[in-house]
């Protein structure tokens, strides 16, 4: 993959069967290259990621790869 399209940087969400736990890959879709493509993801801290959210790419495995982190922290119930 040339460095011009490397999803580093990108932003996208974790999708909703693919929730990311220590130790397991879960999946993201990235917006990427004028639309959007799936990844396998892992979290940059080790931890957990739930469905449905945002996530940032800070690194990139090759091939489909990707380890990202959150966007926002979340919420804590009121």
């Amino acid at each position: 993959m040339p460095a011009s399209s490397s999803p580093i940087g990108s932003h996208g969400r974790v999708t909703a069967s693919g929730a990311i736990r220590p130790g397991r890959l879960g999946e993201v879709m990235v917006a990427i290259r004028g639309g959007v493509e799936a990844f396998l993801a892992r979290d940059a801290d080790g931890g957990g990621i739930d469905p449905y959210e945002e996530v940032a790419v800070v690194d990139y495995e090759p091939p489909r790869t990707v380890v990202v982190t959150r966007l926002y922290e979340p919420e804590e119930p009121a």
